[in-house]
């Protein structure tokens, strides 16, 4: 049986000498001017030192008025020109490696998964928009369809975010085409409603995340990490599905790509957030590698690496998932909660992890809940404090509204600088 310790070699010629990886995740922890700072440093260093094999990083964004929240990260090409800007993501690469592991950054756009209160323009792969229940639905403003023009713009975005990623001393780039972002958009034929080159068959909303692929690896050295997130499935009715899926692998499977992450769900059909299909908080038994069952069947037919991310919380189950055909393990809210998680693995300690779950009936606040709670303890860490014992989830939620708050308006401040600047 494969060992979660065990050796793999990716295509790059990068060897992960530790199958557990620390999976991406929202920290939202940028400093003023969207760049990392004390609080990302802090909480990547008791990362590293937690012994991963590889650490994805959250979301960093490739253009500046297209956030997932307005606490993130964006690089984009002449950011490291910026005041002291390389030296802050040349910092953040070198503590994401000072353990041992690869350190990889995941660049994004959100389409049209933008809240409305951010201020800026929600774009997508045709005239849609984010439907929540009750109040939660005015978070999203309607997004309108990119032109063919603009689409090879951003396609050149992640391209351009890879190579100063890779100028920046970061190992790797994961391009982000799951959780209902702008490349799932494209890939799913419920948001994607065009009737061009980029829209209609699979194979046409494919284009966009191929195109990205092909030009981010142009961009960079051969030994230089490029890894993709995808869906499973959206999980939602005539969404995109785990037999588009494999079909999408198997393309992949042409370009020199090192990796393919599976998780699955977007904002309207929060699978990434352990939910059941009918919006249920799930037990931990059905938690416990939520997409394994769509993976193996991706795995085999796959020819490169398959990760898989989806609430791993117990090192037998990262075990049988391995020998099921999976290559890696992403661990993401279990290191919000042990970030010494793989080392205790390693060491036979802790061998289960307790993460904090709500079951309020309403699926977008009990989403919003479940991540204020990780964020918590992600903003913990970043203080350089110890995770928190008793989490009360109402209270972790309005703070997490008061924090985003306070980050909005600071990142408003920023971009129209930025604009009177010409930047």
């Amino acid at each position: 049986m494969t060992d979660i310790y065990d050796s793999l070699t990716l295509q790059s010629g990068q060897t992960l000498s530790n199958r557990l990886c620390k999976a991406a995740m929202e920290e939202n922890l940028a400093e003023a001017g969207q760049t990392p700072g004390e609080a990302l440093f802090n909480l990547y260093s008791a990362w590293t030192k937690g012994g991963p094999g590889m650490i994805l990083t959250g979301n960093v964004m490739i253009d500046p008025t297209a956030m997932t929240g307005p606490g993130g990260v964006v690089l984009e090409q002449g950011s490291l020109a910026e005041d002291n800007a390389r030296e802050r993501f040349q910092k953040w690469a070198e503590i994401g490696k000072s353990g041992g592991a690869k350190m990889v950054m995941q660049i994004s756009h959100p389409g049209r998964q933008v809240y409305a209160s951010m201020g800026t323009e929600a774009v997508s792969a045709s005239e849609t928009k984010v439907t929540l229940d009750g109040p939660a639905d005015n978070m999203f403003a309607p997004a309108r369809a990119l032109s063919s023009d603009e689409i090879l713009g951003l396609i050149k975005r992640f391209a351009d975010t890879a190579h100063q990623a890779e100028r920046a001393g970061f190992d790797g780039v994961q391009i982000h085409g799951a959780h209902g972002y702008l490349i799932a958009q494209f890939l799913s034929p419920l948001t994607n409603k065009r009737e061009d080159e980029w829209g209609g068959s699979l194979e046409n909303r494919a284009r966009f995340l191929l195109e990205t692929v092909r030009a981010v690896r142009a961009r960079v050295e051969s030994n230089f990490i490029v890894a993709v997130k995808l869906n499973s499935a959206d999980f939602q009715r005539g969404g995109f599905d785990v037999g588009d899926a494999k079909l999408v692998v198997d393309w992949l499977g042409g370009e020199a790509l090192d990796f393919v992450e599976l998780s699955g769900g977007n904002y309207e059909s929060a699978a990434m957030m352990g939910l059941a299909a009918d919006g249920r908080a799930q037990s931990t038994k059905e938690r416990e590698m939520f997409f394994l069952d769509f993976a193996k069947d991706i795995a085999a037919a796959a020819t490169m690496p398959i990760m898989v991310t989806g609430g791993v919380t117990r090192k037998d189950t990262a075990e049988a998932a391995l020998s099921e055909g999976v290559d890696i393990i992403g661990l993401a809210r279990a290191m919000a909660y042990n970030p010494n998680l793989p080392n205790d693995w390693q060491e036979g300690r802790n061998l289960n992890t307790n993460i904090a779950t709500v079951n309020w009936k309403n699926k977008a606040l009990l989403s919003l809940a479940n991540m204020a709670l990780a964020k918590e303890q992600l903003n913990r860490l970043g203080a350089g404090k110890s995770v928190k014992k008793n989490q009360r989830p109402l209270l972790a939620t309005l703070a997490q509204q008061l924090r985003t708050i306070g980050q909005t308006k600071r990142y408003k401040a920023w971009l129209k600088d930025k604009e009177l600047n010409g930047v």
